[in-house]
């Protein structure tokens, strides 16, 4: 696996599942003030140019504006060229004829740069010159995700760039295992990401965009602490484990299905809200398992505690009929 495949697919994951999360990005990058449910338009990221194909990292419209917005995890002396490339590929995409003459609307265009850099400047320049002698500067801003502080991100509402958080630790980590004093730092520094994010989406419409970011959080996680086992299991604690495949979407879908199919026969409606209770019971039932506190069910699904005890009660039911079931299937004959 490329080292930025992982962060690329999380970056494009969060834009296609979680799309009101860059809202906030594009309004502290740009100065705009867009609110985060204002209707966003993702165009398609393959451009052909003569020299081929290229992909960028996404490509937006809100309002009457275009957006471009690229994810990197290491350094690119060529980035500023690319960025130009792909940004003169999505304005010809939009040419406009104006009379007698053609206009060019340039994409606002910006770099997340997920790993400190020292050397980086907070814009990407090129100069352009033109047959005319007159030139102009084409500037990118080069956003440096580091320089944002736990207690930024949660003001700003930058919640897109929570899963990268971890990544200011790389260096660290090894130091970080071995000081038990710098160990629960570590970990309290997590439980406070995960407590922070279930007060600033608090409703039960936001449960599932809760979820997802700590899946997300946790798959990021399990990439970079892969060699420090310690940490990993605690912050796998904290997130919920290791997450291969985002677990809402698999679990919601296979809820519904379950829910549509009884609905064939008692009614669409009703069969729709089975498969959502059998989701959240799932949900449930799983961080049960995993030892979790009631408390923290609670913050997690927005389930009453007679709900979870409820669904607890039908769990141990539910494994006591399965131990009996499985007792008399392997119960050996009686002799004659």
């Amino acid at each position: 696996m490329a080292d930025n495949t992982i962060f690329d697919d999380v970056f494009r994951t969060m834009l296609e599942k979680m799309p009101q999360l860059i809202i906030p990005v594009i309004n502290e990058v740009f100065h705009t003030s867009y609110s985060e449910d204002t209707p966003i338009q993702q165009y398609r990221n393959e451009h052909h140019t003569k020299s081929g194909e290229i992909i960028t990292d996404s490509y937006l419209g809100i309002a009457d504006m275009l957006y471009h917005i690229e994810c990197q995890s290491t350094s690119d002396s060529h980035m500023c060229i690319r960025m130009i490339e792909y940004d003169f590929a999505i304005a010809l995409e939009h040419a406009e004829k104006a009379d007698s003459f053609f206009e060019l609307n340039f994409p606002s265009s910006c770099v997340l740069y997920l790993r400190q850099n020292d050397s980086l400047p907070d814009e990407l320049q090129v100069k352009v010159n033109l047959p005319d002698k007159s030139s102009f500067f084409y500037k990118i801003p080069a956003v440096k995700v580091q320089q944002y502080t736990k207690d930024d991100i949660f003001k700003k509402r930058l919640l897109f760039f929570l899963p990268f958080y971890i990544m200011r630790y790389e260096k660290k980590l090894k130091d970080i295992g071995e000081d038990p004093a710098k160990l629960s730092q570590f970990v309290s520094e997590y439980e406070d990401i995960r407590i922070q994010l279930r007060i600033e989406l608090p409703r039960d419409e936001e449960t599932d965009l809760y979820t997802r970011l700590i899946e997300l959080i946790g798959r990021i996680a399990d990439y970079i602490l892969k060699t420090e086992n310690i940490l990993k299991e605690r912050i796998g604690d904290i997130m919920g484990g290791k997450v291969l495949e985002l677990e809402t979407d698999k679990i919601l879908e296979h809820g519904i299905e379950q829910g549509i199919e009884r609905g064939i026969e008692q009614g669409i409606e009703r069969g729709i809200e089975q498969g959502i209770e059998q989701t959240t019971a799932t949900f449930v039932t799983r961080m049960l398992n995993r030892n979790m506190s009631i408390e923290d069910i609670i913050l997690y699904t927005g389930c009453s505690r007679d709900d979870i005890l409820r669904i607890k009660e039908q769990a141990e039911k539910q494994h006591t009929l399965s131990s009996s079931e499985n007792t008399l299937k392997h119960k050996p004959p009686k002799s004659r």
